[in-house]
């Protein structure tokens, strides 16, 4: 009886000793730390482990520091990737994970610089590589930083509030100095700043800077062209039109008459396609100075460049009727006056200016016609 129960006890204990190996499960611990090239902590980037086998995912994320840790891994093959801002940064395949602690540190310089041993690179051309990277890193840095002051200042001029979108773009300037489009946003806002201002002197000054700003767009545009002549495509060289007329709107409401006219000429050179519009703004400016006959010439190139431009036949009539003279009770005004109002007419029977230019036809007595050489109606007496 007594040999029995010993067996018994045995056999119990056996069975205890047994339960551990049937129900525990082993797991394993990560950590590490992840620096970037200059080796500085990647902080709250995302540190993703799946399980080769079976596509468990275990994310974890890095603090300050760019440290990471966690435990509950279960062991097996992982591919570990590194991230930020959903973007990868390095990953590593076939790594081990046992029941014991697996770490794992992601330093990029460390990296890259075996990269090029394995791809044969000396220390001089890594570092070349290390210092285009970094360059290229920061490249993506400012203009993320460009970007968001451009987005502010259209949202601000959207908002009819055109002194912040101009004090936006100013910092923009002050932090970049080198970009063509952001002189030429700062002077854009400049000139919408100014014709929302009261002050005569701050309009005054508003109109000035927004010329300098112009300027700068303009001449670092064409510093580029010169450096690299690839980069004038056509595309570009309208960009470059455009900030050419864009100077000479602001030279003419800065009282600078000449300079306008010299800049919206460079536009329409640049620019044959647009030629019409820097043209008619040519005439424009003669125009409002009261330059006749420069304003009449400066029409008649919009006319060549776009026939079909109903308003540069109006505004050429206009000038033209600026140089009619009295003979009699009778207005006698210079050949091809009529013909003028009358092809804006043809253009624009409907047209804004369609009343005004009948009232013109009728102050010189002469017909309305819809197309040359057809008369509709008796001429229209005074």
């Amino acid at each position: 009886m007594k040999k029995a129960f010993v067996v018994v006890i045995l056999i119990s204990l056996s069975a205890l000793w047994s339960v551990p190996q049937a129900f525990a499960q082993t797991t394993g611990t990560v950590k590490g730390v992840c620096k970037d090239l200059d080796g500085k902590p990647i902080a709250d980037a995302q540190v993703e482990w799946t399980n080769l086998d079976n596509g468990r995912k275990y994310d974890l994320k890095t603090n300050k520091k760019g440290e990471y840790f966690s435990l509950g891994i279960t062991p097996g093959k992982y591919k570990v990737t590194l991230s930020k801002d959903n973007k990868e940064i390095y990953h590593f395949n076939g790594v081990s994970v046992g029941g014991d602690e697996t770490p794992l540190d992601f330093d990029m310089k460390k990296e890259q610089t075996a990269q090029a041993q394995g791809a044969g690179l000396s220390q001089e051309q890594l570092k070349q590589r290390q210092e285009q990277e970094a360059k290229v890193s920061k490249e993506n840095l400012t203009i993320k930083s460009l970007n968001e002051k451009l987005a502010a200042a259209k949202q601000a001029a959207d908002a009819g509030d055109f002194n912040t979108a101009k004090n936006t773009m100013a910092e923009a300037t002050q932090a970049d100095p080198s970009r063509d489009l952001l002189w030429a946003k700062l002077g854009d806002y400049t000139v919408s700043a100014a014709s929302k201002e009261t002050d005569a002197e701050a309009k005054k000054k508003d109109f000035s800077d927004a010329v300098s700003d112009y300027q700068k767009a303009v001449d670092l545009k064409q510093k580029a062209f010169d450096a690299e002549p690839a980069k004038k495509t056509p595309d570009a060289t309208k960009v470059l039109a455009q900030y050419y007329n864009n100077l000479g709107q602001a030279q003419s409401k800065a009282s600078q008459t000449d300079d306008a006219i010299k800049s919206y000429n460079m536009a329409a050179q640049l620019d044959p396609t647009g030629a019409a519009q820097y043209y008619f703004n040519e005439g424009a400016v003669m125009t409002n100075t009261g330059k006749v006959d420069d304003a009449i010439a400066a029409f008649d190139k919009a006319i060549a460049a776009d026939p079909n431009r109903a308003d540069s036949y109006y505004w050429k009539g206009v000038n033209m009727i600026g140089k009619a003279t009295l003979k009699g009770d009778k207005m006698v005004a210079p050949d091809g006056t009529a013909e003028a109002f009358n092809k804006y007419l043809e253009l624009q029977p409907n047209g804004p200016f369609a009343e005004p230019a009948k009232q013109m036809l009728a102050s010189i007595g002469a017909s309305i016609e819809t197309s040359y050489g057809t008369k509709k109606g008796k001429p229209v007496k005074k």
